[in-house]
């Protein structure tokens, strides 16, 4: 009587089956480590952009406010009648160059005292890789945060459009005045921000944004 003899793996099987399983594993591992490096890619990258939008939107919100006057009727179609007083808070700089720096004013003023207050001046600047608002005479606040991110440029650029106001006069230039003059001055500013992530230096954002001036200037006068 014969007897059925069993056989198991032989020992070059087995290391096959070993080898093939720890090729799948590997190839798993290797999709899960990419998967897990673009998930880390993409967070920062959206960390990064969030941190430039942050900073973009205090400065934008800021800006905007230059040249506020709580009281500017007593400056209003008199410009140059006796008694009438210049914004105090008018003053801008850039003037008109692009620059990496800011300087400005608004009221804060609960009642108006038309004057320019140690309190109300204010500025931006970049400074070692770190966007600084001025908040007062002599006192500087980072913006944005060094350890996470590095600002390699930054630069507000001014813009200034003219409207003539000589058509709202109640009275017409006189013929052959050279010195007639009312106008209006449309100022805004584009911001740019340039950044890299402070842990990986290949990660490189740049958001740019425009302001509107909400502000705007009133040179010369109507015809007396």
């Amino acid at each position: 009587m014969k007897q059925n003899r069993q056989r198991g793996l032989s020992l070059v099987e087995l290391m096959i089956g070993l080898a093939i399983g720890l090729f799948i594993t590997a190839a798993g591992f290797s999709v899960l480590v990419g998967q897990w490096r673009e998930h880390r890619s993409a967070t920062a990258a959206m960390r990064l952009m969030q941190d430039l939008r942050s900073a973009s939107d205090v400065i934008t919100r800021d800006l905007r406010r230059a040249g506020h006057w709580s009281d500017p009727s007593v400056a209003m179609a008199a410009s140059a009648a006796s008694g009438a007083v210049a914004n105090p808070y008018a003053a801008f700089a850039p003037a008109s160059a692009a620059s990496d720096a800011a300087r400005f004013a608004y009221s804060r003023d609960a009642a108006e005292n038309q004057l320019l207050d140690s309190n109300e001046q204010f500025g931006l600047r970049l400074r070692n890789g770190v966007i600084e608002l001025l908040l007062g005479a002599g006192n500087w606040q980072a913006l944005t945060d060094a350890g996470t991110l590095q600002v390699t440029a930054f630069s507000v650029s001014p813009s200034t459009q003219t409207v003539s106001l000589l058509d709202h006069c109640a009275r017409p230039c006189p013929a052959g005045a050279a010195a007639c003059d009312a106008r209006l001055e449309l100022r805004s500013l584009v911001v740019s921000i340039t950044a890299r992530a402070t842990d990986d230096a290949s990660l490189v954002r740049q958001l740019t944004s425009r302001v509107r001036i909400r502000n705007d200037g009133v040179i010369g006068a109507c015809p007396a």
